[in-house]
Formats: structure tokens, C-alpha cells, sequence
């Protein structure tokens, strides 16, 4: 089957679309595009306070989303009409995997947005969204899903590997040499490209490095970040902006530490938690098989590798996978299971109380 998956991350860089064709658990990509957010629609994204801008936005998404399907298929010549499916995963505006107290009850919740319905109706093709709230409502943190792609891309009967994405937000996928589903280990190690990237404006992203490399980090700055409760916590466990978005971030500027300094100590604080939380629930030897956006960030690159020695550190582009495609070309193998009518959480990697169908179905007529 010829599915479509989309995914607008945590970094809000733009619209990624990747084709691929399953069959027989054999996944072949044909085609990846990434459509950036104009400047007014990031922003009002990274700005949402009211539910008139919530329900706009998530009408809109739904509009440039399909736009982004159709360019996709158009530029990798592939037949708009030959893809059956869509595996949407929306923009994360809120995501609270922990059970909190409100109005009398213990609540988790996740909100993303981009309208499935406009979706199939621009594209005719059938569209599965929403995949993280049934992991949700079956007591999980909703997050990671990656990881059930993860398993299937990388699992190998004699070499230990850690998948690591590197976007806004982290996380690594811990796959023993042999690994059963039901070992596989996952979670968020803390902030990625997010912290750096918001330090960085008005450019969008430190290139390459290159600022980090300029500045010094601060050490007792550093120390402090690194003592956050978050890194200690056991996984499963999930973060996102609301613990490491702009109040944070604000918080480093009020320090009048300079900027260069905040953005090296930031890239610091990403390669530390990441090595740490490697360490703690991997081996050594194990293949390190990076993706996302933050690989192309070199002396992030680079510090992950001094800081995991014993490692083999490469990308995704070493396995046929192209680094940048791989969690767009997850939701499409996602949205396949959920037209096979196969769980794909994975209850270690989420805590949910058991294996359940992720997703909801919007078809195309």
C-alpha cells in the first residue's frame, strides 16, 4: 500500500511529507518534501492564547497540510491518485502526558491540531489523525509513538542500537541486540533544537553550530540545568514546551548571561542529557543512529560524539532512511497499522496499561 505520512514537529521548522509503500513489514520510501511555515503562521503558533486562533489555525493547518501532500507527490512524480492513505500527526499545541488535578479529576491531555477532515477532503485521501490520545485514555503518557517504527526499522539480532531524533524536543529509542517489542525502551531526554533555536532569534536556527562554537558555556549555569527533575525522572516520561519552552528560555535571558554563552551552554545542555540518558539504559558498542533536524547542527554533532565514547555514532542515511524523513514516514507506517487493525504503541516506551489502536478515521468520502 502507497501511504502518505505528515509531521509538523515540535520546532515548528514546517510541514514534512514523506511517501512510502508497505508491504510484507518491508517499508520503501518513494518521496520526502519539507514545506516550511511562513513566518506569520509560526508565529502565531508559537503565540496561541484563544480558541478563536486555535480554531482558525486548525482549519488553516489542514489547508497547508494538503497543499504539502499534493506538492510532494507532484515533485517526487508520484500519482496524487496512487496514495491510499495519510498518517497526519498535526501540530502539538498542548501536551500533558502526566496526570494533573483539575476541576475534581486527575487529567492528562494532548491537543494537535490541523483539520484531518479538509485534509481528505482537498486530497481524497483517507486520512488517520489524533494518534496520541488513545495511548492516553489507556493510561500512557501518549508519547513516544516513534519507537514502533523505530523497533521495525532498526532492531538486529546481534547489534544493540539506540535511535536517536533530534528535534525540538529529543528522544532516543533503546533497542537490545535481539529486543522483543515489549523491551524496547523510549523516551524524551529533555530539549533539542528548542532552546537553542529560540535563543538564536531573530535567525531561526544556530547554522551549523557555528554560535555555540564562538561562545563559552557556562559551567555554573550548566550545572544547574543539568539538576532539573526532569533528567532524573525514570522513564516512561515526556516533555515538550511546556516545561522547556519560552518561560524557560526567559529565564536563561534574565541570567544577562551573553547570547552566544547561553546558546553554547544550551548546545551543551542538549548533547549532556541526551549522552546521559544513552548511558544509563544502553551499552557500550551500541550503534547511535541519529535523525532530525539537529544533525545537521555539526558541533552538536560533534559534542555527542566526544561525550559517548565506545559509541558508533552515525544518521539514519546509513540505514537507507533519510534523517529528515523519518518520523513523516513513522505516521505514515502508523496510520498503516491502524488500517491493519494492529496496536502500534508500544506500553514500555509509554506506560499505557496496554497494547491499543492509535488513531482516528477520516475517509476520504
Amino acid at each position: 500500500m502507497r501511504v502518505c505520512g505528515v509531521m509538523s514537529g515540535t520546532s515548528l521548522d514546517g510541514i514534512d511529507v514523506a511517501v512510502v509503500d508497505i508491504a510484507r513489514g518491508r517499508i520503501q520510501p518513494i518521496a520526502f518534501r519539507t514545506t516550511p511555515y511562513p513566518k506569520a503562521v509560526r508565529d502565531a503558533l508559537l503565540g496561541v492564547s484563544d480558541v478563536a486562533t486555535i480554531s482558525r489555525l486548525h482549519v488553516l493547518l489542514g489547508e497547508r497540510y494538503a497543499e504539502a501532500i499534493q506538492k510532494t507527490c507532484h515533485r517526487g512524480r508520484v500519482p496524487l491518485r496512487s496514495v491510499k492513505l495519510c498518517g497526519m500527526h498535526g501540530q502539538t499545541i498542548f501536551h500533558e502526558g502526566t496526570p494533573t488535578k483539575f476541576l475534581g479529576r486527575s487529567i492528562a491531555s494532548t491537543l494537535q491540531i490541523g483539520d484531518p477532515a479538509v485534509v481528505a477532503e482537498r486530497t481524497g485521501i483517507r486520512t488517520i489523525s489524533n494518534f496520541r490520545e488513545r495511548d492516553i485514555a489507556a493510561g500512557g503518557k501518549g508519547a513516544p509513538l516513534v519507537p514502533y517504527v523505530d523497533y521495525m526499522l532498526f532492531r538486529d539480532p546481534r547489534t544493540a542500537r539506540v535511535a536517536l531524533n533530534i528535534g525540538g524536543i529529543a528522544n532516543i529509542t533503546v533497542i537490545r541486540a535481539g529486543a522483543k517489542p515489549e523491551q524496547v525502551i523510549a523516551f524524551d531526554t529533555g530539549p533539542g533544537n528548542m532552546v537553542i533555536d529560540a535563543l538564536a532569534r531573530p535567525a531561526r536556527y544556530d547554522r551549523s553550530g557555528r554560535i555555540a562554537r564562538r561562545g563559552a558555556v557556562n559551567d555554573r549555569l550548566l550545572k544547574v540545568l543539568l539538576r532539573d527533575r526532569y533528567f532524573k525522572v525514570a522513564p516512561p516520561k515526556t516533555t515538550g514546551r511546556e516545561q522547556f519552552g519560552q518561560a524557560f528560555v526567559e529565564k536563561l535571558i534574565a541570567t544577562g548571561i551573553a547570547t552566544d554563552d547561553l546558546i553554547a551552554t544550551a548546545t551543551e545542555l542538549t548533547a549532556r542529557s541526551i549522552a546521559d540518558a544513552i548511558f544509563r539504559h544502553s551499552c557500550t558498542g551500541a550503534d547511535v543512529i541519529a535523525s532530525g533536524g539537529g544533525i545537521h547542527n555539526r558541533y552538536l554533532m560533534a559534542r555527542l560524539t566526544a561525550l559517548l565514547p565506545g559509541f558508533h555514532v552515525t544518521t539514519s542515511a546509513a540505514f537507507g532512511v533519510d534523517p529528515g524523513a523519518k518520523e513523516a514516514i513513522a505516521f505514515a507506517v502508523l496510520a498503516h497499522a491502524f488500517a491493519a487493525r494492529k496496536p502500534a504503541n508500544l506500553p514500555s516506551a509509554t506506560g499505557a496499561r496496554r497494547a491499543v489502536l492509535l488513531g482516528r478515521d477520516t475517509p476520504a468520502c
